[in-house]
């Protein structure tokens, strides 16, 4: 689904978006914002690993060639590239770079997490960027950013400006009748091995790869939509892979509908910020005059 209809008024020349995650949320978000005028960059964070690489652009890290929804990403390693690339980039920019390092290149109009860390400590993005917004369960608006967004599916793209997200409740979205059968978990630490690709025709108790040396198996006949990338170290607990049971129906490429939702809320919020910001001012000049 494009999202050029929802990009909104233009960004000025300066604007700088930065978002923690290249998961398919963080992805959809950055077109968004690219399409909007907005330099964009994505920084990487290894928690948790990525599946949904099809529909990410998070594979630009390691130099593969991703065009999501007609967007292109291109990888920089360091600050002064970032500056380079300002001028001459066609797309959106991936990084390992953390959000401190960012800072330094320039302070971010827009920030934020889509890193969708369900469990984590949350920071407090607040006074980190003109604006912040935090995506999922854990954030809450006035104290660890200015406006939350809910991701869980009756409430998906939902914009909080005053309280917080609903916390995570473990239950899985549903997709052609299956819930959270639809994806294998890491049952301990390791390095995850495989050689197959998203998108291909799999079948229970197939072998999709190895964690260690133990065989990790497809728990239904599928479609696979999402795998974490081959040769990642992951920890305990994450997921390793998710198979689509739809059939000829399966989606495992482009911007899913859900991305979609919450691309466009975020878009929302920002334009809701501008017109506070802007009522603000003109109140302000009225009380100087």
């Amino acid at each position: 689904m494009s999202n050029k209809r929802h990009a909104g008024k233009q960004a000025g020349p300066h604007a700088f978006a930065v978002i923690l995650g290249t998961n398919e949320i963080a992805s959809a978000v950055a077109v968004s914002l690219h399409r909007a005028g907005y330099f964009t960059i994505l920084s990487h964070d290894p928690f948790p690993p990525v599946i949904r690489r099809k529909m990410a652009f998070h594979d630009a890290l390691f130099d593969d060639p991703v065009v999501l929804d007609g967007v292109t990403a291109q990888r920089a390693d360091a600050g002064l590239e970032i500056l380079t690339l300002r001028t001459k980039a066609k797309g959106v920019i991936i990084t390992e770079l953390g959000l401190l390092d960012l800072m330094i290149v320039q302070t971010p109009t827009i920030l934020i997490d889509a890193r969708m860390q369900k469990y984590q400590v949350t920071p407090d993005l607040r006074r980190l960027a003109k604006f912040t917004i935090g995506l999922g369960p854990s954030f809450s608006a006035e104290e660890n950013c200015d406006f939350a967004i809910e991701t869980r599916p009756a409430k998906a793209g939902q914009i909080i400006q005053h309280g917080a997200t609903d916390r995570p409740d473990g239950i899985a979205l549903q997709l052609g009748g299956r819930g959270a059968e639809r994806f294998v978990r890491a049952d301990f630490p390791g390095i995850w091995r495989t050689p197959i690709e998203i998108g291909t025709r799999i079948f229970k108790d197939y072998i999709i790869g190895f964690l260690g040396d133990t065989p990790i198996i497809a728990p239904f006949d599928g479609m696979l939509r999402g795998v974490v990338r081959d040769g990642t170290e992951v920890p305990s607990g994450v997921k390793l892979l998710e198979v689509d049971p739809r059939g000829r129906t399966a989606v495992w490429s482009g911007i899913d509908d859900r991305a979609a939702s919450l691309s466009r809320a975020v878009m929302q919020a920002i334009s809701i910020h501008r017109q506070t910001v802007t009522i603000n001012q003109s109140a302000l000049l009225h009380l100087v005059k």
